[in-house]
């Protein structure tokens, strides 16, 4: 099995085929080698399904709208996983500005991060991949909440989030606003502006979970499961 010792080894070329891709463990309570992102794999050639297998991957979660899925549906070759489709936007529809963005994702992402969670905690379920279109924005959202979930500080929680800049190509002369969420550099304000949202409207990350459907033993569960 291929193992992970540095968190600083997470190039978006260690995926053949996926861009993006990183372990979004070791921080707060939540191990590595458990829980992965990345981007889309729909140009994911054998090779890279083959890596992903050697990770021991037992699921992965297409959190893309119903008409990316469509148009872009992931490669899954001989990758023996279970594949979800949780859409954080159900339509490919969203707020154009980023600082509308992250607000209306964390509007939306409760229904979808419950689907998630319920898929972790099945029994065998793990590792699972989570993914978007390039694994920064809705990815990054979800992610973010689950490792709040498990005692992740804010600052190691936006350090993660901000290594999609290097991952895609987003850093320094690349990182100008441009047409289209996948060419924008994220930001920690983006992800400051989402959890303000959640906290804001519900308190905690738990209740905001609990408000959009979780039950009490299954954010108990996910805590056994994933660490």
């Amino acid at each position: 099995m291929i193992t992970r010792t540095d968190r600083s080894d997470c190039a978006c070329n260690d995926v053949p085929g996926v861009r993006n891709f990183r372990d979004a463990g070791g921080i707060g309570s939540l191990p590595r080698g458990v829980l992965y992102r990345s981007g889309a794999l729909d140009a994911m050639p054998p090779e890279g399904a083959r890596y992903l297998a050697g990770l021991g991957l037992r699921s992965v979660i297409d959190l893309r709208s119903a008409p990316e899925v469509a148009a872009r549906p992931d490669r899954r070759h001989d990758l023996g996983c279970e594949h979800s489709h949780f859409p954080l936007f159900v339509e490919q529809r969203w707020p154009e500005d980023q600082r509308e963005l992250y607000p209306a994702m964390a509007e939306h992402a409760g229904r979808s991060t419950v689907a998630v969670i319920r898929r972790l905690i099945v029994p065998g379920a793990l590792p699972a991949l989570v993914h978007c279109a390039s694994g920064k924005d809705r990815t990054g959202v979800t992610v973010a909440v689950l490792q709040a979930l498990l005692n992740a500080s804010e600052a190691e929680i936006t350090e993660d989030f901000l290594r999609s800049n290097t991952a895609l190509g987003l850093t320094g002369a690349s990182a100008v606003s441009q047409a289209g969420h996948g060419t924008r550099p994220v930001t920690r304000t983006h992800l400051l502006h989402a959890m303000i949202w959640i906290r804001g409207h519900y308190g905690s990350v738990p209740d905001y979970l609990l408000a959009h459907g979780a039950e009490e033993a299954e954010l108990r569960a996910l805590h056994t499961a994933l660490t």
